[in-house]
């Protein structure tokens, strides 16, 4: 059976990275060392995924743009050299990596983080090579908006038919759209599984040992897939 997809794009945090509690932490301290009420931890998990400018501008939309400047500058320093919450892989990433780079997929990363915030992840968990190109919110215009993933294309040369965009996230979902690419939604993250079926994406699914077996050529073809597995939901389009 073909393979449907040669190029799979993962979001970071929250898809590939548990990084919730410390992006929380972060966003929570940065507000409070600048004079700032904390957040709603809720309101700081929704904003995970967007460029950390826009992030700020959404989570503090009556807050002058000198203090939301101090409140980032203060994110990136508690960030990369203050806080210390471990920030684990999910649990079969790595394995499920490893195997998809095995099968010949063609692997990417379009993440909400800083060029430094990723290569410093990437390096501290090892998981550079597998990537053949990774763009950041830094780079290009942040999620929503389809430029990241505009930008993967052009570099692998690749149409968006045969790409598969996949996040925890709306903003993911509606990047892929805008981007006429494909979507794979995983429940685990930050948004609500509500919210992610809204968007229409292939599936959503608890983990990503499913997401590896959602991909296996043999569990696919090129209708819908899965639609009977335990624990997965599928939305058809």
């Amino acid at each position: 059976m073909s393979r449907r997809y040669d190029l799979l794009i993962f979001d970071w945090d929250g898809t590939l990275m548990d990084s919730i509690a410390r992006i929380v932490n972060c966003f929570g301290n940065a507000c409070t060392d600048s004079g700032l009420a904390r957040p709603a931890d809720a309101a700081m998990r929704h904003v995970i995924g967007l460029g950390l400018t826009e992030a700020v501008d959404q989570l503090l939309p009556g807050v002058d743009e000198a203090t939301r400047e101090r409140v980032v500058a203060r994110y990136r320093e508690h960030f990369l050299h203050i806080d210390q919450t471990a920030m684990p892989l999910f649990e079969g990433v790595r394995a499920g990596l490893e195997a998809f780079a095995g099968q010949g997929y063609l692997l990417a990363v379009a993440t909400g983080k800083s060029r430094r915030g990723l290569d410093r992840v990437l390096e501290e968990t090892g998981l550079g090579g597998l990537f053949v190109a990774t763009r950041c919110a830094d780079e290009a215009f942040s999620k929503p908006h389809p430029k990241m993933l505009e930008d993967l294309l052009d570099y692998t040369g690749l149409e968006p038919n045969r790409a598969l965009m996949v996040g925890d996230t709306t903003y993911d979902l509606q990047m892929a759209r805008a981007a006429s690419m494909d979507s794979l939604a995983v429940s685990y993250g930050v948004h609500s599984r509500e919210d992610l079926l809204a968007h229409a994406p292939r599936a959503c699914l608890d983990s990503f040992d499913e997401v590896r077996q959602w991909l296996a050529p043999a569990a696919k073809s090129d209708s819908d897939i899965l639609l009977e597995e335990p624990g997965v939901t599928v939305q058809t389009s």
